[in-house]
């Protein structure tokens, strides 16, 4: 076997991206938006069940005029996951407002419907309800929004669902992004599909996506000079950008086969191995595959998560703890949280796999071998 590196989540590009690239180039379409963002922006839409979709810089700049066009703003609390990158959390900071972060459940490690409903019903006791809830679709699996957009509904709560992970998963017969008032993809280098770097805001509101856009380009009013009546932000996707996301789009079908067919490849490899288990898909809808993560028993293997991964390092192979929960985070140290312990235990015994589409079975293999290795299974 070779003994290059291997990325735990790298681009999957050729020559159509390429392609698309350089055509984008050519037709003079070099400056922001363009004839390319405006048909990625019509089949994002399409792809998620939604009417409208915004091209934006990043899914954290989705996040946050998603949360401006709810009205969030300072001094006003957000539901937030604990279990979760850092950019769901920040966004919420960007408006003044602030994260209380709640547990996940262990089917998909997404936000805990029971705990949601406890935090929000002693919140309304006390007539202090949260501005928003912002559930995440973390490592490419829905949450549970069959459950999540009732208990909402009661309190007259607005959702925004932070699908930056979860492209080309499903809920039920729905796909991801199709819930709540708005929702969030990110097209980071790392995602299942890119644009190098951007996101998208996709909705039903007509009205909401109008007021994404205007804030997304400096919220220019209609005069021949610039005029600002509202604070606007340099948010918007370029031309060149939509049309690499275009090419990756029409090959994600192939790429969700790909790395679900790989986190199956490992689960298969591991199966034998006492203590060791691969996350599987939640019973509500198969996930996108994004990344591979497996859960090590402490008590089976002691200290097996920080081995393995120094272990697959020295054999020039990335990987990754599962993200630190943020209650743990000392940027919100001060934060509140309502805590069952599952994101901690999760924290604790989890690692991340090698997951990108264009992995090769050798590359997969090689991983495994690692970690077979460092754990001592013959």
């Amino acid at each position: 076997m070779g003994t290059s590196r291997i990325y735990l989540s790298p681009p999957d590009c050729g020559d159509l991206e390429a392609k698309a690239v350089e055509g984008a180039v050519r037709s003079g379409w070099v400056a922001p938006l363009g004839p390319e963002v405006d048909a990625f922006e019509a089949e994002i839409a399409a792809f998620s069940g939604r009417a409208h979709a915004v091209a934006l810089s990043s899914g954290t700049a989705a996040l946050h005029l998603g949360l401006n066009a709810l009205h969030v703003g300072a001094g006003q609390d957000v539901v937030v996951p604990t279990l979760t990158f850092g950019a769901t959390a920040f966004a919420v900071t960007y408006t003044g407002a602030l994260p209380v972060f709640l547990d996940v459940e262990s089917h998909s490690w997404n936000l805990d419907p029971d705990l949601l409903d406890e935090f929000l019903a002693a919140r309304a006791a006390t007539g202090s309800l949260p501005a928003a809830v912002v559930p995440v679709d973390v490592f490419g699996c829905t949450a549970d929004y069959e459950r999540i957009m009732p208990i909402c509904e009661q309190y007259g709560i607005p959702v925004l669902a932070d699908a930056a992970e979860s492209l080309g998963a499903s809920h039920g017969d729905r796909p991801a992004g199709s819930f709540g008032e708005a929702a969030v993809f990110s097209f980071n280098g790392n995602k299942i599909i890119t644009t190098s770097g951007g996101g998208m805001l996709v909705t039903d509101d007509a009205d909401l996506a109008a007021k994404v856009r205007f804030w997304a380009t400096q919220s220019r009013e209609p005069f021949p000079w610039y005029e600002h009546e509202e604070i606007g932000y340099n948010y918007r996707m370029s031309n060149i950008l939509a049309a690499l996301g275009r090419v990756q789009l029409s090959r994600l079908p192939e790429m969700v086969v790909r790395r679900r067919s790989i986190r199956d490849r490992y689960a298969d490899a591991l199966s034998g191995v006492d203590g060791v288990s691969v996350m599987g898909d939640p019973p509500w809808g198969p996930g996108n595959g994004w990344l591979t993560t497996m859960t090590i028993d402490l008590a089976v293997h002691p200290d097996a998560p920080r081995r393995v991964r120094e272990a697959l390092e020295a054999r020039n192979i990335e990987s990754r703890p599962i993200w630190k929960p943020m209650h743990l985070q000392p940027v919100f140290a001060g934060a509140q949280s309502l805590l069952t312990g599952v994101a901690d235990r999760v924290f604790d015994a989890g690692l991340c796999l090698p997951s990108g589409s264009a992995m090769c079975d050798d590359d997969i293999d090689r991983v495994v071998e690692g970690i077979l290795a460092e754990l001592d299974v013959r």
